[in-house]
Protein backbone atom coordinates (compact mmCIF):
# COMPACT_ATOMS: atom_id res chain seq x y z
CA UNK A 1 0.00 0.00 0.00
CA UNK A 2 1.55 3.49 -0.91
CA UNK A 3 -0.11 6.80 -1.11
CA UNK A 4 -0.66 9.13 -4.07
CA UNK A 5 -1.44 12.90 -4.42
CA UNK A 6 -0.67 15.76 -6.69
CA UNK A 7 -2.25 18.96 -7.48
CA UNK A 8 -2.87 21.20 -10.65
CA UNK A 9 -3.19 24.85 -10.24
CA UNK A 10 -1.49 27.18 -12.82
CA UNK A 11 0.03 30.42 -10.75
CA UNK A 12 -0.26 28.38 -7.27
CA UNK A 13 2.75 29.35 -5.07
CA UNK A 14 4.60 26.95 -3.67
CA UNK A 15 3.24 23.78 -5.27
CA UNK A 16 6.11 21.24 -3.84
CA UNK A 17 5.47 22.60 -0.35
CA UNK A 18 1.82 21.53 -1.30
CA UNK A 19 2.33 18.36 -2.59
CA UNK A 20 4.71 17.22 0.34
CA UNK A 21 2.21 18.01 3.30
CA UNK A 22 -0.72 16.40 0.81
CA UNK A 23 1.67 13.30 0.75
CA UNK A 24 2.91 13.87 4.30
CA UNK A 25 -0.67 13.37 5.77
CA UNK A 26 -0.42 9.27 3.88
CA UNK A 27 2.46 8.70 6.11
CA UNK A 28 0.86 5.89 7.48
CA UNK A 29 0.12 4.03 4.00
CA UNK A 30 3.72 4.76 2.99
CA UNK A 31 6.48 4.82 5.75
CA UNK A 32 9.26 3.71 3.63
CA UNK A 33 9.84 7.14 1.78
CA UNK A 34 8.25 10.19 0.66
CA UNK A 35 9.11 12.61 -2.07
CA UNK A 36 7.49 15.17 -4.68
CA UNK A 37 7.98 16.47 -8.11
CA UNK A 38 6.60 19.72 -9.24
CA UNK A 39 6.66 21.83 -12.52
CA UNK A 40 5.93 25.47 -11.60
CA UNK A 41 5.88 26.27 -15.68
CA UNK A 42 2.96 23.96 -15.64
CA UNK A 43 1.97 24.73 -12.18
CA UNK A 44 1.44 20.87 -11.45
CA UNK A 45 3.00 18.70 -8.71
CA UNK A 46 3.28 15.19 -7.86
CA UNK A 47 3.73 13.29 -4.54
CA UNK A 48 4.33 9.91 -2.88
CA UNK A 49 4.44 8.02 -0.19
CA UNK A 50 6.17 4.87 -0.93
CA UNK A 51 5.51 0.92 1.15
CA UNK A 52 8.64 -0.56 -0.55
CA UNK A 53 8.23 -3.92 -1.35
CA UNK A 54 9.12 -4.68 -4.81
CA UNK A 55 12.26 -2.48 -5.27
CA UNK A 56 13.93 -1.47 -1.83
CA UNK A 57 16.62 0.33 -3.42
CA UNK A 58 16.18 4.11 -4.06
CA UNK A 59 15.71 3.03 -7.95
CA UNK A 60 12.01 2.28 -7.46
CA UNK A 61 11.88 5.46 -5.34
CA UNK A 62 8.42 7.97 -6.77
CA UNK A 63 7.46 10.49 -8.83
CA UNK A 64 9.77 8.45 -11.13
CA UNK A 65 10.12 9.40 -14.85
CA UNK A 66 10.31 7.51 -17.74
CA UNK A 67 13.35 7.06 -19.55
CA UNK A 68 12.93 9.96 -22.17
CA UNK A 69 11.78 11.98 -19.38
CA UNK A 70 8.29 12.74 -21.15
CA UNK A 71 6.46 11.16 -18.15
CA UNK A 72 6.04 11.08 -14.69
CA UNK A 73 3.94 8.72 -12.34
CA UNK A 74 3.11 8.40 -9.02
CA UNK A 75 1.42 4.99 -8.66
CA UNK A 76 0.27 2.69 -5.80
CA UNK A 77 -0.45 -1.12 -6.01
CA UNK A 78 1.32 -3.99 -7.85
CA UNK A 79 1.21 -4.95 -11.44
CA UNK A 80 1.57 -8.96 -10.98
CA UNK A 81 2.80 -9.56 -14.55
CA UNK A 82 5.26 -6.77 -14.95
CA UNK A 83 8.70 -9.67 -15.06
CA UNK A 84 6.77 -10.94 -18.17
CA UNK A 85 6.07 -7.51 -19.63
CA UNK A 86 9.36 -6.17 -18.86
CA UNK A 87 11.15 -9.25 -20.84
CA UNK A 88 9.12 -8.05 -23.52
CA UNK A 89 10.24 -4.36 -23.32
CA UNK A 90 13.71 -5.50 -23.26
CA UNK A 91 13.27 -7.64 -26.70
CA UNK A 92 11.76 -4.23 -27.93
CA UNK A 93 15.09 -2.57 -27.22
CA UNK A 94 14.40 -0.90 -23.71
CA UNK A 95 16.73 -1.18 -20.79
CA UNK A 96 15.77 -0.30 -16.71
CA UNK A 97 18.08 1.33 -13.77
CA UNK A 98 16.28 -1.06 -11.11
CA UNK A 99 13.62 -3.89 -10.63
CA UNK A 100 11.00 -2.10 -9.76
CA UNK A 101 6.81 -2.43 -11.80
CA UNK A 102 6.47 1.32 -11.37
CA UNK A 103 9.39 1.50 -14.18
CA UNK A 104 8.03 -1.23 -16.37
CA UNK A 105 4.73 0.76 -16.38
CA UNK A 106 6.43 3.94 -17.92
CA UNK A 107 8.20 1.76 -20.09
CA UNK A 108 5.37 0.35 -21.19
CA UNK A 109 3.27 3.28 -22.05
CA UNK A 110 6.00 4.86 -23.49
CA UNK A 111 6.30 1.73 -25.78
CA UNK A 112 2.68 1.17 -26.88
CA UNK A 113 0.30 4.23 -25.75
CA UNK A 114 -1.34 4.71 -22.21
CA UNK A 115 -4.44 2.35 -23.01
CA UNK A 116 -2.87 -0.28 -24.94
CA UNK A 117 0.11 -0.64 -21.96
CA UNK A 118 -3.33 -0.26 -18.87
CA UNK A 119 -5.18 -3.49 -20.77
CA UNK A 120 -1.92 -5.78 -20.44
CA UNK A 121 -1.39 -4.74 -16.72
CA UNK A 122 -2.16 -7.23 -14.52
CA UNK A 123 -3.05 -6.01 -10.87
CA UNK A 124 -4.57 -3.89 -8.79
CA UNK A 125 -3.11 -0.06 -8.99
CA UNK A 126 -4.49 3.40 -9.02
CA UNK A 127 -1.77 5.45 -10.74
CA UNK A 128 -1.14 9.31 -12.38
CA UNK A 129 0.54 9.89 -15.18
CA UNK A 130 2.06 13.53 -16.17
CA UNK A 131 2.56 13.74 -19.71
CA UNK A 132 4.90 16.75 -19.84
CA UNK A 133 4.90 16.97 -23.99
CA UNK A 134 1.26 16.92 -24.21
CA UNK A 135 0.88 18.78 -21.00
CA UNK A 136 -1.97 16.02 -19.95
CA UNK A 137 -2.79 14.72 -16.67
CA UNK A 138 -4.06 10.73 -16.41
CA UNK A 139 -5.58 9.58 -13.53
CA UNK A 140 -6.28 5.82 -13.88
CA UNK A 141 -8.28 3.04 -11.94
CA UNK A 142 -7.51 -1.20 -11.97
CA UNK A 143 -10.71 -3.04 -13.70
CA UNK A 144 -12.13 -4.03 -9.90
CA UNK A 145 -11.42 -0.60 -8.37
CA UNK A 146 -9.47 -2.83 -5.85
CA UNK A 147 -6.64 0.87 -4.94
CA UNK A 148 -8.74 3.74 -4.16
CA UNK A 149 -8.24 7.32 -6.07
CA UNK A 150 -10.39 10.35 -5.54
CA UNK A 151 -10.69 13.42 -7.56
CA UNK A 152 -11.77 16.65 -7.94
CA UNK A 153 -11.56 20.76 -7.85
CA UNK A 154 -10.65 22.61 -5.11
CA UNK A 155 -11.16 26.53 -6.42
CA UNK A 156 -9.11 26.43 -9.24
CA UNK A 157 -6.88 23.69 -8.49
CA UNK A 158 -7.32 20.09 -9.48
CA UNK A 159 -6.69 17.71 -7.28
CA UNK A 160 -6.19 14.08 -6.49
CA UNK A 161 -5.26 11.38 -3.37
CA UNK A 162 -6.01 8.12 -2.54
CA UNK A 163 -7.76 9.34 0.66
CA UNK A 164 -9.62 12.54 0.74
CA UNK A 165 -7.41 13.39 3.85
CA UNK A 166 -4.65 14.87 1.92
CA UNK A 167 -6.94 17.00 -0.28
CA UNK A 168 -7.51 19.34 3.31
CA UNK A 169 -4.15 20.48 2.29
CA UNK A 170 -5.04 21.97 -0.78
CA UNK A 171 -5.64 25.97 -0.32
CA UNK A 172 -9.72 26.42 -0.63
CA UNK A 173 -10.47 23.38 1.02
CA UNK A 174 -13.90 24.00 2.72
CA UNK A 175 -14.57 20.16 3.86
CA UNK A 176 -18.34 20.58 2.70
CA UNK A 177 -20.23 17.44 3.11
CA UNK A 178 -22.14 16.36 0.29
CA UNK A 179 -25.85 15.75 1.19
CA UNK A 180 -26.70 13.44 -1.39
CA UNK A 181 -23.42 11.37 -0.76
CA UNK A 182 -24.59 11.09 3.06
CA UNK A 183 -28.19 10.01 2.18
CA UNK A 184 -26.26 7.19 0.26
CA UNK A 185 -24.35 6.07 3.49
CA UNK A 186 -27.45 6.02 6.05
CA UNK A 187 -29.21 4.11 3.40
CA UNK A 188 -26.80 1.46 2.25
CA UNK A 189 -24.24 1.77 5.20
CA UNK A 190 -21.53 2.94 2.27
CA UNK A 191 -21.05 5.60 -0.26
CA UNK A 192 -21.37 4.44 -4.12
CA UNK A 193 -18.52 5.38 -6.68
CA UNK A 194 -18.53 7.92 -8.33
CA UNK A 195 -19.83 9.88 -5.09
CA UNK A 196 -17.45 11.29 -2.56
CA UNK A 197 -18.77 12.39 1.36
CA UNK A 198 -17.38 15.60 0.37
CA UNK A 199 -18.78 18.11 -2.65
CA UNK A 200 -16.62 18.87 -5.15
CA UNK A 201 -15.07 15.15 -5.04
CA UNK A 202 -15.63 11.88 -6.79
CA UNK A 203 -14.17 8.43 -6.51
CA UNK A 204 -12.57 7.66 -9.65
CA UNK A 205 -14.59 4.51 -11.35
CA UNK A 206 -12.99 1.30 -11.73
CA UNK A 207 -11.82 0.53 -15.43
CA UNK A 208 -11.84 4.29 -15.89
CA UNK A 209 -8.73 6.66 -17.53
CA UNK A 210 -9.36 9.95 -16.78
CA UNK A 211 -7.60 12.99 -19.52
CA UNK A 212 -7.38 16.31 -18.35
CA UNK A 213 -5.41 18.71 -20.32
CA UNK A 214 -6.58 21.72 -18.48
CA UNK A 215 -7.31 21.63 -14.52
CA UNK A 216 -10.84 23.86 -14.85
CA UNK A 217 -12.00 21.98 -18.21
CA UNK A 218 -14.05 18.58 -18.09
CA UNK A 219 -11.80 15.44 -18.90
CA UNK A 220 -12.19 13.27 -21.48
CA UNK A 221 -13.46 9.73 -19.78
CA UNK A 222 -12.11 6.33 -21.04
CA UNK A 223 -14.00 3.18 -19.73
CA UNK A 224 -10.60 0.43 -20.64
CA UNK A 225 -12.41 -2.49 -19.17
CA UNK A 226 -15.92 -3.52 -18.09
CA UNK A 227 -17.41 -6.07 -16.15
CA UNK A 228 -20.25 -6.01 -17.63
CA UNK A 229 -18.97 -6.58 -21.52
CA UNK A 230 -17.39 -9.21 -20.14
CA UNK A 231 -19.71 -11.12 -18.86
CA UNK A 232 -22.01 -10.76 -21.97
CA UNK A 233 -19.06 -12.06 -23.96
CA UNK A 234 -18.68 -14.99 -22.07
Amino acid sequence: MCGITGVWSPGQIELTAIATRMADSLRHRGPDDGDAWADDSAGIALSHRRLSIIDLSPAGRQPMASRSGRYLIVYNGEVYNFTELRSELEALGASFAGDSDTEVMLAAIEQWGLTAAVGRFIGMFAFALWDRQQRELCLVRDRLGIKPLYWGRIGAALAFASEPRALRQVPGWTGAIDRDALTAYMRWNYVPAPQCIFQGLQKLMPGTILRFTAPTEPPETEQYWDIRAVARAG
